[in-house]
């Protein structure tokens, strides 16, 4: 699946679509995605200048993003839907990430209805994990807010 794909399943654009591919996909069980981490992205302008690190912020985000296109693309009405994570447990960073880096993102559904799913996320620099974490979402209506 490629990024035009993508944003045909989830709402996200430039600069906060952080996936670039999808490699693999079992439906409503299991994706990888992949994340390609460049200098010329506005987060390294200052984070930080001296020494450039992709913010754990933005990895947990890329996991979110990739469980969201594993469950969004099942769902039929999406143009009306958003999906928002509502928790993100046991989050760890292992080593940074900078630019040259590849994350290999993949997520695996623990537990899933709908309206409501938990993936477990891993990305991987190298086949090295770098960070991981369990994140919850909900399914909602685009007009409530």
């Amino acid at each position: 699946m490629d990024i035009r794909e993508i944003q045909t399943i989830i709402p996200h654009r430039y600069p906060m679509l952080l996936i670039d591919r999808v490699v693999e996909i079992e439906p409503l069980k299991r994706i990888v995605a992949i994340k390609s981490v460049t200098i010329n992205e506005a987060i390294f302008a200052g984070h930080f200048p001296d020494a450039p690190v992709f913010p754990g912020v933005l990895i947990i985000e890329a996991m979110a993003q990739t469980g969201a296109v594993l469950l969004f693309r099942e769902v039929p009405d999406r143009e009306s839907k958003l999906l928002y994570f509502t928790s993100i447990e046991e989050a760890r960073f292992r080593r940074p990430v900078v630019p040259g880096d590849q994350l290999r993102i993949e997520a695996t559904v623990v537990r899933y209805r709908m309206g409501y799913a938990k993936l477990r996320a891993e990305a991987f620099v190298d086949g090295q994990l770098v960070a991981d974490a369990t994140i919850t979402s909900v399914l909602a209506d685009k007009n409530r807010q």
